[in-house]
Order: C-alpha cells, then sequence, then structure tokens
C-alpha cells in the first residue's frame, strides 16, 4: 500500500526556482511510482507583495534589490533556463523581461483548490508568466490561463473584479510566515519536514523515500 503524504508547496508564481522544484517534485513521484501518494496543495507567498501593476523589468529589479549586475543577472537567468530545461520546462526570461505582482494569481489558486484544479492553473501560470512573458498582473492573461486549466473564465472574471479569497490568501501567508518559511520554494511534507529551493529530482526522490518509511505521526 502506498504511503499516503500530504505535501504543501509553498511558493510564488514569479519565482523561476519555484518551477523547477515543482518539476524536480513531480518527477520524483512519478519514480517512486506506487511507493507515495501525494496530495499536493500550494500555498500563497508573494515576494514582492509592493509591485505596482506594471511590474518592474528584471535586470532593474534584481539590481535593486540584490546587488547584481547586468552580468551577473544575465548569468543567473541562464542558470536558470538550463535547471529548467533539464526538468522539462521551457524558460524564456529576455533582458526585458519583468517581474509582476501576483496577489490576484494566489486569489485565483485559492478557489482553484476548491475546485480541483490548482494543480493545473498553477502550470498554466507558470507557462504564461516564464514561457510566454506574460503579466501575471494582467487580468486577460489570468482568465486565459483559468480557461487553460479546464476553470470556468467567468467564475475567474468575477473574482478578479472582487475581493473574493483576499483574506483566506492574506491569512495562509501569514500562517506560514509564522512557520519560519522566509524564501521559496518551501516544500512541507506531513507538517514535519521541510525540503528547501528547487532541488533536483534524485534530491526529492532520495528525502520522499526516507519519509515514506518512517512511521506515519500519530
Amino acid at each position: 500500500m502506498p504511503r499516503r503524504l500530504r505535501i504543501d508547496f509553498v511558493s510564488d508564481i514569479s519565482c523561476p526556482w519555484c518551477i523547477i522544484g515543482l518539476r524536480g517534485l513531480e518527477i520524483a513521484l512519478e519514480r517512486l511510482g506506487d511507493t507515495v501518494e501525494a496530495d499536493i496543495h500550494f500555498q500563497p507567498f508573494e515576494l514582492n507583495p509592493a509591485m505596482a501593476p506594471e511590474g518592474e523589468n528584471i535586470v532593474e529589479h534584481i539590481g535593486r534589490k540584490y546587488g547584481a549586475t547586468p552580468e551577473q543577472s544575465a548569468a543567473n537567468r541562464a542558470n536558470i533556463r538550463e535547471r529548467a530545461a533539464s526538468v522539462g520546462f521551457t524558460m524564456a526570461m529576455a533582458d526585458d523581461a519583468r517581474i509582476y505582482n501576483s496577489f490576484d494569481a494566489h486569489r485565483l489558486l485559492q478557489w482553484a483548490e476548491l475546485e480541483g484544479r490548482q494543480a493545473a492553473l498553477k502550470h498554466a501560470l507558470f507557462d504564461s508568466y516564464f514561457t510566454h512573458g506574460q503579466a501575471i498582473s494582467n487580468h486577460d492573461v489570468l482568465i486565459a490561463a483559468v480557461t487553460r486549466a479546464g476553470l470556468d473564465a467567468a467564475e475567474a472574471a468575477a473574482i478578479l473584479s472582487s475581493d473574493r479569497y483576499a483574506a483566506e490568501v492574506r491569512e495562509a501567508e501569514r500562517l506560514w510566515q509564522g512557520r519560519g518559511i522566509q524564501s521559496v520554494p518551501a516544500i512541507v511534507i506531513d507538517n514535519r519536514y521541510l525540503i528547501s529551493g528547487g532541488q533536483p529530482p534524485e534530491s526529492f526522490e532520495q528525502a520522499l523515500r526516507q519519509i515514506a518509511a518512517e512511521p506515519a505521526a500519530a
């Protein structure tokens, strides 16, 4: 009988290492086959909660926030593209890419979980932002992602035109920050184990095998 694990995947749409980590986790779960049955819940985290709707150029943002030179920023993006490709994801981050506010995306993910389509929407949002360079603060972009994820576009538009799920997202953000999550991705398993960062599939597989072999918490 497979070991059932609850996995809380704390992440932001604007975080490239989050999709790299997610793909690493998914590949590891595929390799584990019937050993583990994962129940994944995507939890919100905003890297740039004060970001304006129009966003900011990625080179300028990284330089201002981390002190990186344009050359360092370009080298980092090349490394990210290579790591993403290794787990089957196309990362098209150019010098003119922008960082956007992701709060509305998190509100839709909160709704998508209730509809049983959260993982599909998470992937659609990552594709919109990182592969196609679209503004994830733009409601038309968000609704298009909702449609690709098999969710109702009219309901999504109604959510976006209101403040629905805003309180739930804020509460979840406070909860995970209160538990010590300060960077993402943070993968919390059965509320007992933490795996940090965009780890390769091999690291996730090893960790999950060890956890699955341990007695379940009471």
